[in-house]
């Protein structure tokens, strides 16, 4: 078993029924919302509607475009054909070795979607059981992407560290449901830097320099 293996198994424990719902509504959408709208209202502050309106629309191409990216390496979603002789990783949930288990993956997840009882080595609550393959993380490319952008749009320390800890949350939250390995967010992380960084780039050719400065 190797380090990515063993930090996963390191940091995934069960959390009980109160740390699942936790952990299941950090991972979701609904959580963040405002987190959106302040983001939103501090560009505004700063640099009013018409950067508002590049933001958004910047933002929301960062963002998909991290999603679409992250499905090439699992052949999914709109780009998912692009490398089709790249094999995907699976999620630790449905990862055999890591249960000391000779079958192959698609029967652990056979027996994880029917909830088959057992002294499992990985936590996974049921609600989490879904997909197939980890490798690229778009959660952790969506979120580190809108990190990126809007800590460098936003440029206050107070809110770069929030961004920071809700990376870290988030990113935490994907390893506690079983969803990933840690090298599965770092890599994740690496496109949303990239996607992030273009689209502030893109920011300020589209909008007034001195507002960002």
């Amino acid at each position: 078993m190797n380090c990515d293996h063993n930090l996963f198994l390191a940091l995934n424990f069960d959390g009980g029924p109160f740390m699942d719902r936790l952990m299941l509504t950090v991972s979701g959408t609904a959580m963040w919302l405002p987190l959106y709208a302040l983001i939103l209202w501090l560009v505004w502050r700063r640099g009013g509607w018409r950067n508002v309106v590049v933001f958004t629309l910047l933002m929301v191409a960062a963002l998909v475009l991290s999603d679409m990216v992250s499905g090439i390496f699992k052949h999914n979603g709109v780009l998912g054909d692009l490398m089709p002789g790249f094999e995907p990783r699976w999620r630790p949930m449905f990862t055999p070795s890591l249960e000391g288990l000779d079958i192959a993956p698609d029967s652990l997840r056979a027996l994880r979607m029917a909830g088959t009882p057992g002294d499992w080595t990985v936590h996974v609550p049921v609600e989490a059981v879904s997909g197939r393959y980890g490798t690229v993380s778009a959660h952790a490319a969506t979120i580190v992407a809108l990190a990126v952008l809007s800590a460098s749009v936003i440029r206050r320390r107070w809110f770069t560290w929030l961004m920071v800890l809700c990376t870290l949350v988030i990113c935490y939250s994907r390893i506690y449901l079983g969803k990933h390995f840690p090298m599965d967010l770092v890599w994740g992380t690496l496109v949303g830097i990239i996607l992030g960084w273009a689209a502030f780039w893109a920011y300020r050719k589209f909008t007034d320099r001195r507002t960002v400065k």
